[in-house]
């Protein structure tokens, strides 16, 4: 793919891709940062749940459920779109499925008997995420050149986080806040909660959009489209074989990637909780801390991405889990509110840059027209040992009985992604 700096007749109109492309993750966020991290998994273990502890247990014990499901599913999800050349249709099909299961969201009330379904809900949601993930990864490469993978990649993290910034922005001075919020919507029976998840349900459908009508849809890879689903496994199974023998470099990383990748999903789906639990931050001041966190992680992302074109995926990456790693062990230790606004907004500052240089690395070094069965791996190994940091912050809490010890588990896993990252050979920066 020529560079698009080289041919100025295709500018504008590549540009129009990319932004397509990167309003799927500013919608997106509307289910990461209001549903999953900072907003509506807060209430259930905070308002649902009949004790915080007990519910964010069983919050993790369903996130490592859908975890499992997105293990199972995604690599050949992944070969199927990459066979078909459908990776769009299958981008609006698991996308329409997490709007619904936001929308429905609407249903569960402020008492513990509605815990299970806020659960269920919540899970479903981010195995049809995931899974849609795959393929809004894979079209990177169509909207991007080996030149500038890195910067676009790092602009689309980048627009997630502002479109969580605004999102969030909305939802807390509309609902959140005030007494009696947007349409007087008040907090009677959780209401000011509900009516947020259909916002963001509203959110995420109008800026799904644009990627569907305007990138290009990717080439079939050539690969027979088994009519027997369950047959794909087999396929998967002889092109694990071949990578093996011929891209081992990728396996690793694969590897290397899952389990760092593990401890920065914990870090975002109990990153609210221990706000609220741990640091006695009430519902409005983590929708205010997401705001900021969310500012951070944004600027971070943009600024890792343009590294990433320079200096390569991979010491980004170590960089980045480096700081992680060092700012979660000062939560662990460090008491008050203000250790976690400032620990906590120089780790989001990280965040971004470690996610978007992790794309970047794989689609460097992945087969051309494979790339959604490539991220579909990605997506599995990623969530293969999901138990490693979704268990490990839930049992810590049952060992050590606080919250507290929980993030000591997500640190641990964080840095033997790190360990694991160190040896795998980094990819050509440029083409």
């Amino acid at each position: 793919m020529t560079d698009i700096a080289a041919v100025p007749g295709k500018t504008l109109a590549r540009r129009r891709e990319v932004l397509s492309w990167a309003l799927w993750d500013w919608g997106s966020s509307a289910f990461t940062a209001i549903i999953l991290t900072f907003v509506f998994s807060v209430y259930l273990t905070k308002s649902v749940a009949a004790d915080e502890d007990g519910g964010s247990a069983t919050l993790g014990f369903g996130m490592t459920i859908a975890g499992v499901c997105i293990a199972l599913l995604a690599p050949v999800i992944g070969q199927r779109s990459d066979a078909g050349g459908r990776r769009k249709l299958w981008l609006a099909i698991h996308t329409a499925v997490v709007v619904l299961c936001m929308a429905a969201m609407f249903f569960v009330r402020d008492t513990p008997s509605y815990l299970g379904l806020g659960v269920t809900l919540l899970a479903v949601a981010s195995v049809f995420f995931e899974i849609g993930q795959v393929n809004y990864n894979a079209l990177l490469v169509q909207v991007s050149t080996r030149a500038n993978i890195g910067r676009i990649s790092g602009f689309g993290w980048g627009m997630g986080y502002f479109g969580g910034l605004i999102a969030l922005t909305i939802v807390l001075f509309a609902f959140v806040l005030p007494d009696i919020g947007l349409f007087g919507v008040t907090s009677e029976n959780g209401l000011n909660i509900r009516v947020v998840a259909l916002f963001a349900a509203v959110w995420f459908a109008v800026f799904a959009v644009p990627v569907l009508l305007f990138v290009p849809e990717s080439p079939a890879s050539g690969e027979p489209l088994r009519r027997n689903f369950f047959g794909s496994y087999v396929v998967l199974g002889r092109r694990l074989a071949q990578m093996w023998r011929t891209e081992r470099r990728t396996l690793w990383f694969l590897i290397a990637s899952a389990i760092y990748c593990d401890g920065l999903a914990a870090v975002f789906t109990f990153g609210g909780v221990v706000a609220a639990g741990t640091f006695g931050f009430s519902q409005s001041e983590v929708v205010i801390f997401a705001i900021a966190a969310n500012l951070t992680a944004g600027l971070g992302a943009v600024f890792g991405g343009r590294l990433d074109d320079r200096i390569g995926p991979k010491t980004v990456i170590v960089g980045s889990l480096a700081g992680l790693s060092v700012l979660g062990l000062a939560l662990v230790v460090l008491p008050g509110k203000a250790a976690f606004w400032v620990c906590g907004l120089a780790l989001a500052k990280f965040v971004g840059p470690a996610q978007a240089a992790s794309r970047t690395f794989l689609a460097r070094l992945v087969t051309p027209e494979r790339e959604a069965e490539a991220f579909g791996l990605y997506a599995t190994t990623g969530r293969a040992v999901t138990f490693l940091g979704l268990l490990m912050f839930s049992g810590f809490i049952a060992i050590f009985g606080t919250q507290r010890a929980g993030m000591a588990g997500i640190v641990v896993v964080l840095v033997a992604g790190l360990l694991a990252l160190l040896p795998v050979r980094a990819p050509e920066v440029r083409g």
